[in-house]
């Protein structure tokens, strides 16, 4: 019973999330406690024979002693994306995160609904500043844009002598456009083990491992003007949480019935 509550605390986490950009579902995985080998009593003791000995109570089969719960993990699946013509909103196609400055250090998001901060920079609905490769970015609203690869241009008259390269328009569709800054995008070595930290933030573990620069080439693809949705199926969700429920009251009946003949043999047999 107790597993099963784990399962449906762990599906109305989802449901509750489901409007959620960038959020992942969680998923609680169960083992069963050791097994109990049964042997028949009545041919106790040990026999011989040419090669060695063996015990005459051979093994009838096994006996379960309940489940409990392994891990609560996350599953990073791809979410829809949803268009919202918003310059600010940024979505991933691909593995990889966000990274995000915290006052509590950097942290790690796939929700890319961002918003233009009082100092112009790239921000969280939080007020976390966004992280490019040299630092937080900075920009103006209706002058900017990102491209696939994550890297951030801006009106070159915005660059106050930025010292990167200027682009063509044959290269770019902006005229006299500069490249400002390219989003830091990370990946870890074991992904699901990262720590939700609220907010749609992760946060690194010792298992998941330290964050690092995902290189060109085996970057995600990066969108403007979309958000990626939450991977959580409704119908699917709605689904388990039923098999939850039938599974909490079967064995509900199991130690009602077991607490019915256990009164019975103390109040009954042991009377007699």
């Amino acid at each position: 019973m107790t597993a099963q509550q784990w399962r449906l605390d762990a599906i109305s986490n989802n449901l509750a999330n489901v409007d959620v950009d960038g959020y992942k579902r969680d998923v609680a995985v169960h083992k069963a406690f050791p097994e109990l080998l049964m042997r028949r009593l009545n041919d106790d003791g040990v026999y011989k024979h040419p090669f060695g000995s063996a015990d005459m109570a051979p093994i009838i089969g096994k006996i379960g002693t309940g489940v409990e719960l392994n891990e609560l993990f996350t599953t990073f699946d791809q979410g829809a994306m949803k268009e919202t013509e918003n310059d600010f909103d940024l979505a991933m196609d691909g593995k990889g995160f966000f990274s995000i400055e915290t006052p509590y250090g950097e942290r790690y998001t796939r929700n890319g609904s961002f918003q233009l901060g009082k100092e112009g920079y790239l921000e969280t609905k939080e007020g976390y500043p966004v992280m490019g490769e040299n630092g937080p970015i900075q920009v103006k609203a209706n002058n900017f844009m990102v491209d696939k690869d994550g890297q951030v241009w801006v009106n070159a008259d915005f660059a106050d002598g930025n010292p990167n390269r200027l682009v063509s328009k044959e290269n770019n569709p902006w005229a006299n456009t500069v490249l400002l800054d390219t989003l830091k995008l990370v990946e870890f070595e074991q992904t699901r083990y990262l720590a939700k930290q609220g907010s749609s933030l992760y946060k690194s573990t010792e298992t998941s491992g330290d964050a690092t620069i995902i290189e060109d080439g085996r970057r995600p693809k990066v969108v403007q003007g979309f958000v990626e949705a939450s991977n959580v199926n409704v119908v699917t969700e709605m689904v388990q949480m039923v098999e939850v429920n039938r599974a909490y009251e079967a064995n509900q009946k199991v130690v009602q019935a077991e607490d019915a003949m256990l009164g019975k043999l103390i109040n009954e047999v042991v009377r007699v």
